[in-house]
Order: C-alpha cells, then structure tokens, then sequence
C-alpha cells in the first residue's frame, strides 16, 4: 500500500518552548514505496527449449488502473503538534490511513476563520474526497461553501449539525465523561481541597470538559473548592500562565484546562509542583513530573467510519460522538507519575458507571 503525505502550514504557531519536539518524524519522505527484492538465488535455464507456439495471443487492449487514494485535508486553527486540539485530529486520520490508501494534506494554524474558508474552499475545488473543517468556529464557512461542491464530502466539529447539507458530516466529543473521571482522579489526590480549571472559551466539548469535571470532583468530595476561571482564548498561552498562577495563589494543588493555550497552565503547574489533568491529547510529555493522566480523543473512531461511508457513495449527512463506550475517549495514565491502585480503582469504577449509565456527569 501506498501513503502519500503532503503536510501544508499556513502558520505554525510556536507556542512555548517548553513543547517538545513535533510529531512529524516521517515527513521528509513525501512518498513511500515498497518494492520486493529478488531472491538471493535464480535457477538455471532448462537444456531443451520448447519450439514456440505456431499462434500467439493478442495483447489484452484494457489494462487495469491503479487504484487513486482517498484525499484527505484537514484545516486546524492550532498547530499540528499542539498537543491538544489539533494534533487529536491529525494523530487520527494518520491511524486511518494505516488501512487506507489515502494522501493527507494538513492545513494547520488556521485560527481566522477567513484563512481557513480559502483552504477549505481551495481544497474542495482540488476534488478532494474528504474535507475536515476541524473547529467549530468553521461551520459558518461550511453552510456557504458546501453546497458549491455537491461531490465533495465534508465534516466538522465539535459540532452536532449537518445544516441538512447532504454532503456535511459533524462529529462531537463527550467530553464530560472522560471529564468525569479526570474529576474524580483529582479529588482523590488533591490535599488541599481546591482545584483550578484553565478554560478556553465556555463553549463546545471545552465547556463540557470543565463541567464534567468540576461534576466529578464533587462527586468525590462534595466539600472540595473548585475554581473555573474562562480566559475567553483558545491560543493565549500568557493569559493561560496567569490564570494557572492565580489558582496557585489561591492553593489550588490541582490543576486542569482545555485547547492548545495549556501549555502556558501546564508550565506554571510544573514551576508549582500542582498535579495537571489533560485533555484532547497526552499531555504527559509536557511535564511528566506532574501530568497524573489525560483524556485522549481518538478520533479515529469515527473517522474510520465517515471514509467508509463516502467511499460507499454516502457523502454527509451525520452526526458522530466519541465516548467512553466507543472508545473515541480514553483515559491514559502518565507512567512517569505512579498513581495509586485505590485511586486508579476509582476511576475505573467510575468509567464503569458512566458507561452503564449508573453514573451521570449531569451534562
């Protein structure tokens, strides 16, 4: 199988030096083949040659085409390797493509919503098969622009409408669940009984993502202080500092938040020795002294899905969620920080009773 990478930025934001290295160790090599070696040993022509055929056959007039690979751009307001939001999205089209055969474009920084408009619309007039609008603030764009290309197949999210558009999937997170859970984890290891949440802007799966969390908190412990504090930005890693600060200030030894801006929250939580709770992405390479655990998004789940169903012909029309139950969220523990068994117990109890519903997150 072939895989053909075309990696675009149109602004990779530097975000803080404490992020490590970019996970884009194959691009390079924008084409990979495979060719199978002869073998080592060649046997020897036969002594006696038959005569050749008196009629021979004709050569076939059709020759079989190679199969075209399934085009997929995805546009990202953040950086591809941001750790949070973006880079879930990027990680997932990228497991995709182990079992399709399929060219990627990643348009990443595209946090005007006009810069990605003209990608989106550029890559759909390219006869792209799948066009990810991966933002919520995209969905305007789409409304226009979908109708114009009736055999393009898009999607977006987080989100929950198609616009009746035949040919426009969306996808959401339930991100209260892992939420939830990341909730309970950090009651039972928080000592002083406040914890800190660093939120983007309160809307979409960030907004439910503190909700679930502050939930699971208290369910754990009912007397804990929790703290939520909106900057209004997804991406400013300053304003991201000084509000973790504020929780440190406050004695908060717990610390949580959302979108790609953590990072700034996350290298106050290290400078504080503050416990941090992920989400979107594994955050544990960022500082695994203190990362305790994250919530992954696997958004391969139901991306998987939307490719099968345009290769079936079926080009939107949808609405997809990743959940605990689907295994489009999974709680991964930093090995670098050893979290106790009882406490792991908890929260395993506690995906449990979301998953059979014996638990509600109260979104």
């Amino acid at each position: 199988m072939e895989k053909r990478y075309l990696w675009i930025g149109l602004g990779v934001v530097a975000i803080v030096a404490i992020l490590v290295v970019a996970l884009s160790g194959g691009d390079d090599d924008e084409t990979t083949e495979t060719t199978v070696a002869s073998g080592e040993t060649t046997e020897a022509p036969s002594e006696t040659t038959e005569a050749p055929s008196e009629t021979t056959e004709a050569p076939s007039d059709t020759t079989e085409a190679p199969a075209e690979a399934f085009r997929v751009a995805v546009i990202a307001p953040s950086a591809q390797n941001d750790l949070a939001f973006t880079q879930s999205m990027v990680d997932a089209v990228n497991v995709v493509s182990g079992s399709v055969d399929m060219e990627i474009a990643i348009t990443d920084g595209t946090f005007i919503v006009e810069d990605a408009a003209s990608a989106i619309r550029d890559y759909a007039d390219q006869g792209y098969d799948l066009v990810i609008a991966h933002g919520s603030q995209y969905g305007g764009s789409l409304v226009e622009i979908a109708p114009d290309f009736p055999d393009v197949s898009f999607a977006w999210g987080t989100a929950a409408d198609t616009f009746g558009l035949p040919n426009v999937y969306a996808y959401e997170a339930a991100s209260d669940e892992g939420g939830y859970v990341m909730g309970v984890l950090a009651a039972a290891l928080s000592e002083s009984d406040t914890v800190g949440v660093v939120g983007p802007v309160e809307v979409g799966d960030a907004k439910l993502y503190v909700d679930g969390f502050a939930a699971g908190v208290l369910g754990e412990n009912p007397g804990a202080d929790v703290k939520i504090v909106y900057t209004g930005s997804f991406s400013d890693v300053a304003l991201a500092s000084e509000t973790a600060q504020a929780h440190a200030t406050a004695g908060a030894d717990v610390l949580t938040g959302s979108a790609q801006m953590v990072v700034g929250a996350v290298g106050v939580a290290a400078e504080n020795g503050i416990l941090w709770f992920g989400t979107q992405a594994n955050q544990a390479q960022l500082a695994p002294e203190i990362v305790v655990a994250s919530q992954v998004y696997h958004w391969e789940v139901v991306i998987s899905q939307i490719v099968a169903q345009v290769q079936a012909g079926t080009l939107g029309g949808e609405v997809f969620v990743i959940d605990l139950a689907n295994g489009g969220e999974v709680i991964e523990y930093n090995p670098g920080y050893e979290v106790p068994a009882d406490v792991v117990a908890k929260a395993d109890a506690t995906i449990a009773g979301i998953i059979d519903g014996s638990i509600s997150t109260g979104s």
